[in-house]
């Protein structure tokens, strides 16, 4: 007997899909029977080898060019989505940078890039494809966002502040936009990709150190949560911050 997929027939948008947790995220949900949207912003060829490492394991997938802070790039890129796979009924909000500044080298230029990608990143595609799924009764969002929202640290102003908006924003609309559209938040602790890069040995070791499961989480384990979330079996769940964090936040 055929074993059900959650996503069969349904249109999944990923910003930021071209890497990392976003990159994992298309690969499950294609995993789970939904045609999948991976939108990147300068790396096409990150973007084509994740389409084609899902049409090569039978799913249905296609890469978007759009920067997600800009208005007209994003209402193109969802209409272009439709057009090529149907009305999108999942989405899941990515892309996002991080700068670690303190309050001497954080400048209002740097503030204005993290929150434009971070924060207007999130806004933008969940304002242009909110009106679609309500109309027809049916959307379910995952935004991701960082414990650095709920444990801001002062070498993360401005990245601290960008997912604490995340989160707020998330909060605010799984009340406007129920009962047809669930909403929901993920808030990734040490995460194993590009984003840790920058992080000198001896902070990544003493992060490690402090948190109670002592390793960086997967990408894989991300989109584990994100596939909760957007499943029939988080039905009863919304405008929540799921944390997966190995039990960091949790510590004072």
């Amino acid at each position: 007997m055929k074993m059900e997929k959650d996503f069969e027939g349904k249109t999944a948008l990923v910003t930021g899909g071209s890497r990392g947790i976003g990159r994992a995220v298309c690969l499950d949900l294609a995993k789970g029977g939904a045609r999948v949207a991976v939108n990147y912003t300068s790396n096409r060829e990150a973007a084509e080898e994740t389409v084609q490492t899902i049409i090569q394991d039978g799913g249905e997938a296609s890469a978007f060019k759009a920067d997600v802070s800009d208005p007209e790039e994003v209402k193109k890129m969802a209409t272009e989505t439709e057009k090529t796979f149907g009305p999108i009924d999942l989405l899941v909000t990515s892309a996002g940078i991080v700068r670690r500044e303190n309050h001497e080298t954080l400048s209002f230029e740097i503030w204005k890039e993290i929150m434009e990608v971070n924060l207007d990143g999130t806004f933008l595609p969940v304002m242009a494809i909110k009106d679609g799924m309500l109309k027809r009764g049916f959307g379910r969002i995952v935004c991701i966002a960082s414990i650095a929202g709920l444990r801001p640290r002062p070498n993360n102003i401005a990245y601290s502040a960008s997912k604490a908006g995340v989160i707020g924003f998330v909060r605010s609309c799984s009340e406007a936009l129920a009962p047809s559209i669930r909403i929901n938040c993920l808030a990734p602790g040490l995460i194993e990709t590009d984003m840790i890069s920058t992080l000198a040995p001896e902070k990544r070791k003493a992060m490690i150190e402090a948190t109670p499961i002592p390793r960086t989480g997967t990408v894989e384990e991300m989109a584990n949560v994100v596939h909760f979330l957007l499943s029939e079996k988080a039905s009863f769940v919304t405008g929540q911050t799921y944390v997966a964090d190995g039990g960091r936040v949790t510590l004072p």
